[in-house]
């Protein structure tokens, strides 16, 4: 019995590498990759990388406007996502299994949550741009949608997995429905929301570089405009700035989830 598991797990096996294989020749096929190139190209993109693309003496005047716009980038991100996260906690309480008001009611809830989250944040920027142009705000709404949308579904798992015992435990004893959100659900779910928090601003750090290209403000804006002008020792430096504070939030990060969970 356990061999013919085995057996029938390794046909699966081979048949997804089989199928991935077949799409992803059709893929090269279609688009008329050359894979040999491709390879070959490698080593001479990374050589010119080393040879220009590095910060120097010069660069570092303008290191004080760059700190400026990747401030105002984590701003727009913290931002974003603790409003996002304001919002997500209240769909998620009432689309939760759960803490749910009524089924209807619940699943309008998880609908709404479900488009605003499998809409990418770049398409959201995008679609945003038309009603607001270039600027911090339309970061700020596109973010903010992608959090809220994100952070809903994640919370409505989080309530669902910590709080069920609790929760029925505290409706047998009489408890109204504000009672159980304020004494369960909030207390026993806060420590993994605000990891799933803490995990939507890295995240957000890291979109909304993308989104300054798209909408001409923030870090992503500086090294786009540095980039396109050829300065490459600046647009480096630009680079760097970024890596570290992402690797300084991921640090914060983790020690505020081990000091909560």
């Amino acid at each position: 019995m356990q061999a013919d598991f085995f057996a029938r797990k390794r046909r699966n096996t081979l048949g997804f590498l089989l199928v991935l294989g077949l799409i992803t020749l059709g893929a090269i096929l279609i688009t008329e990759y050359n894979i040999v190139r491709g390879f070959e190209s490698f080593p001479r993109a990374v050589i010119w990388a080393l040879g220009n693309f590095y910060p120097t003496q010069e660069s570092l005047s303008r290191l004080p406007g760059i700190l400026n716009s990747l401030i105002e980038t984590l701003l727009v991100s913290i931002a974003a996502t603790t409003l996002g996260a304001m919002f997500a906690l209240l769909f998620a309480v009432l689309g939760s299994n759960t803490t749910r008001v009524n089924a209807f009611f619940g699943s309008i809830c998880r609908g709404i949550a479900t488009v605003f989250r499998n809409i990418d944040v770049a398409a959201w920027a995008m679609i945003l741009l038309f009603s607001f142009g270039q600027s911090s705000l339309t970061g700020y709404f596109a973010l903010f949608f992608a959090s809220f949308g994100f952070l809903t579904r994640s919370f409505v798992e989080t309530i669902d997995e910590v709080s069920g015992g609790s929760v029925e435990a505290l409706r047998a004893t009489g408890a109204s429905y504000f009672s159980i959100i304020a004494q369960s659900v909030v207390p026993s779910s806060l420590p993994q929301m605000i990891s799933w928090v803490l995990f939507m601003i890295e995240t957000n750090v890291r979109s909304a570089t993308l989104i300054g290209l798209l909408t001409g403000s923030g870090i992503g804006f500086t090294f786009n405009l540095y980039y396109k002008n050829l300065n490459y020792d600046i647009a480096a430096l630009v680079v760097i700035a970024i890596v570290v504070a992402i690797l300084l939030i991921e640090a914060v990060s983790n020690y505020v989830r081990r000091v909560i969970l």
